[in-house]
């Protein structure tokens, strides 16, 4: 908790006009029932009515100004607290942006997500009352201690006692309390991730009629972040009556050790009443302390979540020396790469391994090989969503660790394999590739990707809405779709990670028709499991078990790769082949 304090630093001036205010507050709150002492004492006994007037409205005066003193810290507390919180969740919305998909899987989609929402919530609403209370309570219980004192020293063995015996049950209480509060943000994430898949998966669950076990499913992690939250709080509703009643049981005590004193003539029934008033600021002090408490230890436990996010460094960085090509054509050499995912993967084999092959401009290369090959991860490796473990991999002579991650990117073009668009008209998703492309480079983008064909049989044309993952429209839509965003990009490079397996023979024909049109001076680089999608390219390179199985046009490598011929024997006919 106290490593988030120094993201308080854009807010210091507020936060040091709460303590200040905070500070005044306790001044008038501590010198009011010194006033009302002396009223007793001086006005009533000696039944001096101007006196009493008088006292009275500097009384009134003196608890304005620590209204209007609560007010404004209270106004300055939520707002430092809110955009406290703001801050926060920028800092970790842009964290995980540059996060490598190791990262990512690391921690996991569902636990980001609530760390960015559910803990940042716990951690911001204490925060709002840290700034108000934990000023406030300190000084409030070490004044009322010095001024009861000042009072009668004897008589404030009382206050030693209930202080000693609160701090030992709320320490107790909120030792055990922290480790559950962990366990019960573990717990919270389990359930999203639960409530995720059940929402994301809802056309599976429906189809394999499996909507009682993911019910199952949902209950048991919905009762295990319950039975943690009930010991929870179990634990700390303990804490509030046993204040109450230290509470009454001090009053109780001073009023009886009191009475000897007033009666023995040691002190005054004015000093006596505000006696009690300042061993009531002391247990109002300790309320509020404990009311942080009760928080507290849950705000821990999300801060110290947070904090993991916001320290964990991505793999994936800038070179402190960035380098220009000398030219900027698009030219892709692949030297020697080899890449493991991490251990916690389960890896134990390379995902690729000695990958060497030139793509450039003008030529259509085509990336094939049997499911769990390596050919998205090859792909991935370009825009440097992993980094390489071994080799290199260079674009116009210059290793992608030391392009500048936008300028790499911009020059990139990719449709990955599952279409992704997002909630918004099929102009703003086409629009993605390229913000400030006007309707003209659209239209030139969806007929290349032969989507105006539906795009004009939608009610709204290039305006009608696309829900969240496209899943009012169809597959092959989608995939057109998210072409058309590459298109529009006009880059240096197109990748495509088995884009077109949607498509019907006759929409893909047109289509590689028409990218190989418009691509005819960039770098394409195709990932596809059907042979008839990669029959024309000028390149074929075969992937085998993560290793290069062999390279060349498609006649080549019908008299060159066993592999190959074996993909294309599982696809093709005879007659089919023969014609190839």
């Amino acid at each position: 908790m106290l490593k988030l304090m120094k993201h308080l630093k854009p807010f210091k001036w507020p936060v040091f006009l709460i303590i200040l205010f905070m500070f005044f507050r306790t001044i008038t709150d501590l010198y009011l029932p010194t006033l009302m002492s002396d009223i007793v004492d001086i006005g009533i006994v000696n039944g001096d009515t101007d006196y009493i007037i008088k006292t009275g409205i500097i009384m009134l005066g003196i608890a304005l100004i620590g209204g209007a003193c609560s007010i404004v810290s209270g106004y300055l507390s939520a707002k430092v607290g809110t955009n406290f919180g703001k801050s926060l969740r920028k800092q970790l919305f842009t964290k995980a942006t540059y996060y490598s998909l190791h990262e990512i899987d690391q921690i996991g989609t569902a636990s980001l997500i609530t760390r960015t929402t559910n803990d940042i919530v716990q951690v911001q609403n204490v925060m709002t009352m840290v700034l108000r209370i934990a000023t406030m309570a300190p000084l409030m219980a070490i004044g009322s201690i010095a001024m009861a004192l000042s009072k009668d020293v004897p008589l404030s063995g009382v206050i030693v006692v209930v202080i000693a015996l609160m701090g030992i049950v709320i320490g107790l209480a909120v030792t055990k309390a922290i480790p559950l509060f962990k366990t019960m943000q573990i717990k919270v994430d389990k359930l999203n991730l639960v409530m995720r898949e059940r929402l994301t998966g809802l056309r599976v669950i429906r189809a394999f009629n499996r909507v009682k076990t993911e019910e199952k499913r949902f209950e048991k992690a919905n009762k295990e972040l319950t039975d943690v939250a009930i010991k929870v709080n179990k634990l700390m509703a303990i804490m509030m009556p046993f204040i109450m009643l230290m509470f009454s049981l001090s009053s109780v005590a001073i009023i009886w050790f009191g009475g000897f004193r007033v009666d023995s003539g040691a002190i005054q029934v004015g000093v006596l009443m505000a006696f009690i008033q300042y061993t009531s600021q002391v247990l109002m002090s300790f309320l509020m302390l404990t009311m942080i408490m009760v928080m507290v230890p849950r705000a821990s436990a999300s801060a110290e979540r947070i904090n993991e996010v916001i320290n964990l460094d991505s793999e994936i960085v800038n070179a402190d020396k960035l380098k220009e090509p000398t030219s900027s054509r698009g030219i892709i050499e692949f030297k020697n790469v080899s890449f493991f995912y991490h251990s916690d993967h389960g890896a134990s084999e390379a995902a690729i391994e000695n990958i060497s092959f030139t793509a450039k401009p003008g030529d259509y290369t085509a990336i094939i090989g049997g499911t769990g090959s390596g050919k998205s991860t090859l792909i991935n490796l370009i825009p440097r969503f992993y980094d390489v473990t071994k080799g290199d991999i260079e674009i116009d002579g210059v290793n992608v660790k030391d392009y500048d991650m936008k300028i790499l990117r911009e020059k990139i073009s990719l449709v990955p394999q599952e279409a992704l668009l997002f909630s918004g008209s099929v102009k703003e998703n086409i629009k993605y590739g390229k913000t400030d492309a006007t309707m003209e480079e659209l239209f030139e983008a969806a007929d290349i990707a032969r989507a105006t064909e539906f795009i004009d049989e939608m009610d709204e044309k290039f305006e009608s809405y696309i829900s969240q993952g496209g899943t009012n429209i169809s597959g092959g839509q989608k995939q057109r779709i998210s072409i058309a965003r590459a298109v529009v990009r006009k880059p240096q490079i197109y990748l495509f990670d088995d884009s077109f397996s949607a498509l019907d023979a006759k929409t893909e024909a047109e289509l590689r028709g028409k990218l190989k049109e418009h691509t005819k001076d960039t770098t394409l680089i195709v990932v596809a499991q059907k042979v008839t999608s990669v029959m024309n390219a000028d390149q074929i390179i075969v992937i085998d078990q993560g290793k290069i199985s062999g390279i060349g046009t498609h006649k080549e490598l019908l008299q060159t790769s066993e592999v190959y011929n074996e993909i294309v024997a599982s696809q093709l006919s005879k007659e089919e082949i023969a014609n190839g």
